[in-house]
């Protein structure tokens, strides 16, 4: 799990552990580079987390990690820093999937918090959870996301948004799984089966 100065470590790491990972909490980018799964956790300002995983050199772990097989979950802002850019302090992100998060239109009030529904749009495995109400807490986010990643969508007032997103080893939900009950729990298990899949 990155430690980038901000984020939901202790319960996220808390609820990884639950669903059978062994989790380690690290800024070093030798141990993120090597880790089978790497994780991108998610409360704070996406500019502010990109400027701080570049400075401790963990943009390139992460991508090192990649490149070398490994699997990459990003939560909340974790899973908008996956996208090409963000509006939320005009940054650039980790451009690994395509589209981009931008303050939430549709919604009736901002942030959007407390529990709403993550409805599937493609068979995944990490899908396979879903329907189901999950909890968010958010202003932004991916509306434009490419339907081959899109994997499930959550509605708002007028719209919808990607709550999770998923192409190859790269996965992100824009839910607290750690805060979603036995969904969250359920999700959690089955994103380390996915991370434990070599293929």
């Amino acid at each position: 799990m990155v430690d980038y100065g901000a984020g939901n470590l202790r319960s996220l790491r808390a609820a990884f552990e639950r669903a059978g990972a062994e989790v380690a909490v690290s800024d070093d980018a030798e141990q993120v580079a090597g880790a089978e799964l790497v994780i991108i956790p998610g409360v704070g300002q996406a500019a502010a987390a990109m400027e701080a995983l570049r400075e401790r050199g963990l943009v390139d772990a992460i991508l090192r990690a990649l490149r070398g097989g490994s699997h990459l979950f990003g939560v909340c802002v974790g899973m908008q820093l996956l996208f090409s850019r963000s509006e939320e302090g005009e940054t650039a992100g980790l451009g690994l999937l395509p589209g981009s998060a931008t303050r939430l239109a549709g919604a009736r009030r901002l942030p959007h918090m407390g529990w709403n529904d993550v409805e599937p749009t493609s068979a995944h495995p990490l899908s396979a959870a879903f329907p189901a109400p999950c909890y968010f807490a958010h202003t932004y986010a991916v509306q434009d996301a490419a339907p081959r990643c899109l994997l499930a969508s959550t509605p708002v007032e007028d719209g919808s948004f990607a709550s999770l997103v998923g192409e190859g080893r790269i996965a992100g939900a824009q839910f607290h799984p750690e805060r979603s009950g036995s969904a969250g729990a359920e999700f959690l298990r089955a994103v380390v089966s996915w991370a434990g899949d070599a293929a």
